[in-house]
């Protein structure tokens, strides 16, 4: 089994995005602000030198990271995916049982999930009952307050 992860082009871009930011701008404004609080004098008792070096472990942290999902992914063009049943990419219509409300979620890699944005992961809960199903299903999500309950009501590739 290999290590990719899949993640779809949008996904990569702003992973991509985010990455240079980091290294174009935000080290760079690190490297400034450590070297200007180094003239301050003794850094022992200078907190703008320790704020900016703490910072600066962050970004790099964030930084390797990025780099590592960036390393991992593998670019799933979601427009090219044929498939009646649910993979990774789709765009699934689900109608809550309970409520009868509908919802639409996008089924993406972990590190582009953003709930808000009805983007979930294939190794959520949700993501994980999803795959595989087809329209017309029913399918059963063990959540926090109880199980939920939804019927498949479509699937897109877009």
């Amino acid at each position: 089994m290999s290590n990719d992860s899949p993640i779809t082009q949008s996904g990569y871009e702003k992973i991509q995005a985010e990455l240079e930011h980091l290294i174009k701008v935000e080290r760079e404004a690190l490297r400034i602000s450590i070297a200007e609080a180094r003239e301050l004098g003794d850094l022992k008792e200078n907190a703008e030198y320790h704020a900016a070096k703490e910072k600066q472990g962050h970004v790099e942290g964030r930084i390797a990271q990025l780099q590592s999902v960036i390393a991992k992914s593998k670019i799933v063009d979601v427009s090219k995916t044929k498939s009646s049943k649910i993979v990774f990419g789709a765009t699934v219509v689900l109608i809550d049982q309970e409520t009868d409300e509908s919802v639409k979620y996008q089924i993406v890699g972990e590190e582009e999930s953003d709930t808000k944005n009805k983007k979930i992961s294939y190794t959520s809960p949700l993501g994980k009952a999803l795959i595989g199903r087809e329209v017309g299903d029913i399918v059963i999500v063990k959540a926090p307050r109880g199980d939920k309950e939804y019927e498949i009501e479509s699937i897109n590739f877009i």
